[in-house]
């Protein structure tokens, strides 16, 4: 809605580009509101990043999904992105695929882990892989003196009003989780 994820998103391609030999693709869901109704909730132009077919999925070797929160949950637009993965499911195309989950919330009640928990549920009926980040990003998992959003499922923040943005520590940790995902991804697919 106000760019939030997509800011995340960009800072997890920079820290999974970091990591030798993994290329990255940046992807978004396709909008269920209106022209109308997004001029009336204040949210900017959408970016260029290419509209993403569920088939598209299929192609990579590991999935980042990143999404807003409504009422504690990812946003219906992602939401109705994953009812399209039907066919996907039914021949578990998707099984094996490591998988990560970022988010935004409003507030720190917003969903910071109910979004994440209740997200998991759709990685679980592909039979992909969840990669949290768990506290690998070390002493910025306990900041305490600022607002930050994000839990060890993944990076996240908080839009508030929407005028709030990703704070720098929230960026870092959305490199980190980027970083940290491309390098399990790579070693897994080297393996397996």
């Amino acid at each position: 809605m106000y760019g939030h994820v997509a800011k995340l998103a960009e800072e997890m391609r920079k820290g999974a580009a970091s990591v030798e030999g993994v290329e990255v693709k940046l992807w978004q869901v396709p909008e269920t509101l209106s022209e109308e109704v997004l001029k009336k909730m204040g949210g900017p132009p959408k970016g260029d990043v290419p509209i993403i077919n569920s088939s598209d999925l299929a192609e990579a070797d590991g999935l980042l999904f990143g999404f807003p929160t409504r009422f504690g949950m990812m946003a219906a637009q992602f939401k109705a992105f994953l009812d399209t993965t039907g066919g996907l499911w039914r021949t578990q195309a998707l099984a094996g695929k490591p998988a990560g989950i970022f988010y935004s919330t409003g507030s720190q009640g917003g969903g910071q882990e109910t979004t994440p928990l209740t997200a998991i549920t759709q990685l679980v009926h592909h039979g992909m892989i969840f990669v949290p980040i768990g506290y690998t990003f070390g002493a910025g998992m306990f900041e305490m003196e600022k607002v930050k959003g994000g839990s060890p499922y993944g990076s996240g923040t908080y839009a508030g009003d929407g005028s709030r943005q990703p704070s720098e520590l929230e960026l870092q940790q959305a490199f980190h989780q980027g970083k940290y995902f491309a390098g399990i991804t790579k070693k897994f697919n080297a393996t397996a």
